[in-house]
């Protein structure tokens, strides 16, 4: 998931965040609540805001999804501008993204 820091918060980017659906799969649903529910703020249409209160937490939500094989690789990875440095906190569950996936 594309993200990015405006120090305190976290964003991650709206297109990359996990949809809600009535009928989807079980995992990916629980897996859109749980992010939600540590999010300070998660509107529609914008990008998720994650306080550093609530990071540790992200981390171990994040890892725990991505050991459970049942979502992709990216869709449980924070993946930061080149140039940003990445918090120790998070720092397990992000990579730097390529050059072509950048968040304008």
């Amino acid at each position: 998931m594309r993200c990015r820091l405006d120090d305190p918060i976290l964003l991650l980017h709206p297109d990359d965040v996990p949809p809600y659906k009535k009928s989807g799969s079980v995992v990916r649903n629980s897996y859109f609540w749980a992010l939600r529910s540590i999010s300070d703020r998660a509107l529609r249409g914008q990008p998720w805001e994650f306080d550093t209160c609530v990071w540790i937490a992200l981390g171990r939500l994040l890892t725990t999804f991505a050991e459970s094989g049942y979502l992709g690789y990216r869709e449980t990875l924070l993946e930061f501008p080149p140039e940003a440095e990445i918090p120790d906190v998070i720092r397990g569950v992000s990579t730097w993204a390529d050059s072509d996936d950048l968040w304008p």
